[in-house]
């Protein structure tokens, strides 16, 4: 969340950040509780100042027997305003804070300006891969090898679910293993196994709620909800926690199931492994100094850029406008596979700088070893990479013409030295 008093005094920003996404939020009620929030703290000073003074005016009456009964009438006076301004007080903060739960992030100044048609291609590693014959869709090929089931992933859950089969599901397995492998070798990160439910204050803290709360899949009767992704559990470790300063950068992976209602995505890529209910993700998530954090995002693109190339998909690096970029983002990354079945650029990585948006909301900080003040730290996280767009795009650019898919070389170790899936 934004801080109010940078709001206050950055109104004008603050509106020019929320235009440039589109947003039809207006701060004037925000500002307006802020002032009557102000009006009641100088009050309640006021007052409690009475109160004290008429506190040592009724000790100095007792000590010279004299009658302090128009003094307490006074005090007690003094305290049911006291009362009636604290219960004022503790109502405008509330609705302060609802106010201040919606408001989104800052675009960052390097973000270009519009809706998705003004993202920016940063960078394209290969070329999309020409074929011979007509390349097959993933559909096909999963079902012609028998590797995904898409009709029982249905009867098992519902539309949008999907069933792994044999060489698909090792497939998925190898692909995570691969990940974690090579992200907390090569690149520094520590693993982390987090639960898939977590509780409100959680979701709040990376910014899913109250937002996109419908979008979320949630138990009623424990108010937990099926994590969106492991940025939600990994993010919030650190929640209402101080770091030493010394300790920073910290650099977590994690790999988890992910779970989104997509409630408003209905009737959109309805086939396939395209968008699903259900989904694997190794996820990169970063605490950092706030100098460091725009660097530290182009190294987290970097170590998901690495996990393509290993694969051999063909990519794109995508700079998000500032009407595409997430509710908590400053500024994001997508990394885009080419599938030649479907002949599209699937997202199969979101990288984010999320500056102090994050850790203002869950409470994260680090003390500064100069001043040995508490500040909000920075974080950012990225997918490193996602499936099962990931699946579809390797099932894509590794067909053969006879239906089989060429293992990539990174993966053969995980999928026990086997070199094609074939029928």
């Amino acid at each position: 969340m934004l801080d109010i008093r940078f709001i206050r005094d950055n109104a004008d920003l603050v509106r020019a950040s929320l235009e440039k996404r589109g947003s039809k939020l207006s701060l004037d009620e925000l500002l307006k509780l802020d002032e009557e929030r102000r009006r009641i703290l100088t009050e309640l000073d006021d007052l409690r100042r009475q109160k004290n003074e008429a506190n040592d005016a009724i000790t100095r009456l007792l000590k010279e027997r004299k009658d302090p009964k128009p003094t307490i009438a006074t005090m007690k006076d003094v305290a049911g305003r006291i009362d009636a301004c604290e219960a004022g007080l503790r109502q405008t903060e509330e609705s302060l804070e609802k106010l201040l739960l919606v408001i989104p992030n800052i675009v960052h100044t390097s973000v270009p300006a519009g809706d998705p048609s003004h993202n920016q291609i940063v960078r394209q590693w290969g070329q999309p891969k020409t074929f011979d014959f007509k390349p097959r869709s993933h559909t096909e090929l999963c079902e012609y090898l028998d590797i995904v089931d898409f009709a029982r992933g249905a009867k098992l859950s519902g539309s949008n679910f999907v069933l792994f089969k044999g060489l698909g599901a090792k497939l998925e397995r190898a692909l995570i293993n691969f990940m974690l492998d090579l992200h907390t070798s090569k690149h520094g990160y520590r693993e982390m196994w987090p639960p898939a439910l977590v509780n409100r204050a959680s979701m709040t803290g990376t910014g899913q709620l109250p937002k996109l709360e419908e979008d979320m899949y949630r138990l009623k009767d424990d108010d937990l909800f099926l994590i969106p992704t492991a940025e939600v559990p990994v993010t919030n470790i650190h929640r209402d926690e101080v770091l030493e300063e010394s300790a920073l950068p910290v650099y977590y992976t994690a790999y988890t199931p992910c779970f989104r209602r997509e409630a408003g995505s209905y009737g959109k890529d309805t086939k396939g492994l395209v968008r699903v209910h259900q989904f694997d993700k190794v996820e990169l998530v970063k605490f950092v100094r706030p100098q460091d954090s725009f660097d530290e995002l182009e190294k987290l693109v970097g170590n998901a850029e690495t996990v393509l190339q290993a694969l051999g998909l063909p990519y794109r690096v995508v700079l998000l406008a500032s009407g595409d970029i997430s509710f908590a983002a400053t500024k994001c990354y997508d990394l885009e596979a080419y599938a030649p079945g479907l002949d599209k650029w699937l997202e199969v990585s979101s990288c984010s700088n999320f500056c102090d948006f994050q850790a203002r909301r869950a409470n994260i900080r680090f003390r500064n070893k100069e001043t040995k003040k508490l500040e909000y730290l920075h974080t950012l996280n990225g997918s490193g990479v996602a499936m099962a767009r990931t699946v579809i795009a390797i099932i894509e650019n590794h067909q053969q013409k006879d239906g089989s898919i060429v293992i990539p070389d990174a993966l053969r170790p995980y999928m026990g030295g086997l070199e094609r899936i074939e029928r």
